[in-house]
């Protein structure tokens, strides 16, 4: 039984859709944003909410690009670690957002099908194993989770 494994994907479950321990998942904090919110930029030197989903779900796929042997690029400080959001309606939006949940739900599955012993096999294109690389994932995710929730409410009408 790969006990660790499911206790990881319920992690990353609970922080996106679940009852996260912490408060609100990203499904609640996303939840009523429009596309025009996601991508007012209340605070000049901060990201957009858009920008964030698009962030976030980056690093969740590349981390579920790794459990199949691709390495992991690297980003951290290049324009690609921030992709830029589209000038999109309602539809673009909703596909942004939706793309987030699916590639979650799909890692979320690949960690469920890990045996316990691969959790310390090295992750490709990195020096840190496969255990570090998804709770750095959930802890990443909500990180940027709270950036969201604080930017809904300096974009929501009061």
């Amino acid at each position: 039984m790969n006990s660790e494994s499911l206790r990881i994907a319920d992690q990353l479950r609970r922080a996106f859709t679940g009852d996260a321990w912490h408060g609100p998942p990203l499904r609640d904090a996303l939840a009523g944003i429009t596309p025009e919110q996601a991508r007012t930029r209340p605070l000049p030197s901060a990201h957009t909410i858009w920008e964030l989903v698009l962030h976030i779900d980056l690093y969740v796929r590349i981390a579920l690009e790794a459990t199949q042997g691709i390495p992991m690029p690297k980003l951290y400080g290049t324009e690609k670690d921030w992709l830029k959001a589209a000038d999109g309606d309602a539809a673009a939006w909703t596909r942004a957002t939706e793309n987030l949940f699916q590639t979650c739900e799909r890692l979320a599955q690949a960690i469920e099908g890990f045996d316990d012993s691969r959790l310390k096999d090295t992750v490709p294109g990195r020096q840190y194993d496969f255990y570090y690389l998804f709770h750095g994932v959930v802890q990443h995710s909500l990180y940027h989770g709270g950036q969201i929730a604080m930017l809904k409410r300096a974009v929501s009408p009061a």
